[in-house]
């Protein structure tokens, strides 16, 4: 095993394992050929990063969810009943995603009725089949959400590998007020709903890294403006993780594939739209020192400089409250969705959910 420095310049917990390895169905699954999974927070830049792996090649091209454990599950019950498994796919079957991989209704519902018991078995048998279908033996998921289901994902897939892709907290809060992709509790919509995003975003990043380090081997974190603005050199260290070839000259080579994710689409025919640090123009320094006097810590640990003294940074007691109750309430609203007949309550619209494609980046 290898020990190797992150793209940030620092020791990474990540260890490369090489050779062959027993995983999933005791079946010997090199790590050149293992499922890859890209997650993290929304507007961090999962769908850039996850093109960007398509455009290398070897990954099976596949734009659409998979929303086996956020949507379905919650909405018709495990896999172990074989009623669950067929509503489950019914309703996958008549989602855009299904359309957009080109296979055949009947297989996939024999294969789903004879083989899924786990929500792992469910995006094998869906994602295997795509790629056994373009001649490829590699596949990738895309959904910034599975961040939060790293867990279980590794017990139903052994083999899967990890990318966390993060990005600057202001940012995030930032494109997410925009798009009103997150909802705070009712009484923070208004001038502190962008401190309640940033608060979703401290979540969202603390469990992908709490998950990480129970998986160090298969997990890596990739900085958005890394990606940004050294993109060769990141999808090099990146690709010796995955033991992928990911070479920028051939996926600039098709860039012009891409479609544009941004929450800001007016500076995409700037000349020079920086899509890094844009917190800086567009928060006001009041908003600024708000955030950072409320998620600081956790932007430092990810390696954010920040830009208020240290004096200024003093949480009010409102603030003190807000950071007491954003994990509890999402904490509480992730268990109520997934373990209790009101979270399935939820997810009576599992289709219109499902139907939804990667570059609308729903929040959950």
């Amino acid at each position: 095993m290898t020990r190797v420095e992150d793209i940030r310049g620092a020791v990474s917990p990540v260890i490369l394992n090489s050779g062959v390895q027993i995983l999933g169905n005791d079946r010997p699954i090199e790590r050149a050929k293992r499922p890859v999974f890209v997650v993290g927070c929304h507007r961090s830049g999962t769908n850039l990063l996850y093109n960007q792996l398509l455009l290398a090649g070897g990954f099976a091209l596949y734009r659409g969810y998979v929303p086996i454990y956020k949507m379905l599950i919650p909405r018709f019950g495990t896999l172990e009943k074989i009623e669950n498994r067929r509503k489950i796919m019914e309703t996958w079957l008549r989602s855009k995603g299904f359309r957009r991989s080109n296979l055949d209704p009947n297989e996939l519902m024999e294969r789903a009725l004879d083989a899924c018991q786990t929500g792992g078995d469910f995006i094998r048998v869906v994602m295997e089949a795509i790629a056994r279908a373009q001649g490829v033996e590699r596949w990738a998921v895309y959904d910034p959400d599975n961040v939060l289901y790293v867990p279980r994902i590794k017990t139903d897939i052994p083999e899967a590998l990890f990318v966390h892709i993060i990005r600057d907290g202001r940012d995030i809060a930032l494109s997410l007020k925009k798009m009103e992709g997150f909802r705070p509790l009712p009484w923070d919509r208004g001038s502190r709903s962008l401190l309640a995003t940033a608060l979703y975003w401290e979540w969202m990043v603390r469990k992908g890294r709490q998950y990480g380090g129970q998986i160090p081997g298969d997990y890596i974190e990739v900085h958005y403006e890394d990606l940004v603005r050294n993109p060769a050199s990141t999808l090099a260290t990146l690709g010796e993780f995955l033991q992928h070839d990911l070479d920028y000259t051939r996926i600039q080579s098709t860039v012009g594939q891409l479609k544009s994710n941004s929450s800001f689409l007016e500076e995409e025919n700037q000349t020079v739209a920086n899509p890094v640090q844009r917190w800086k123009e567009k928060l006001s320094n009041q908003d600024i020192s708000a955030i950072e006097a409320l998620v600081g810590p956790c932007l430092e640990e990810f390696g954010y400089a920040l830009n208020t003294p240290k004096s200024d940074r003093e949480p009010g007691l409102q603030e003190k409250w807000m950071r007491a109750a954003y994990p509890f309430f999402l904490e509480t609203k992730l268990a109520l969705k997934i373990r209790t007949p009101l979270g399935r309550l939820a997810n009576l619209s599992a289709l219109e959910l499902v139907d939804a494609t990667p570059q609308q980046d729903p929040s959950p």
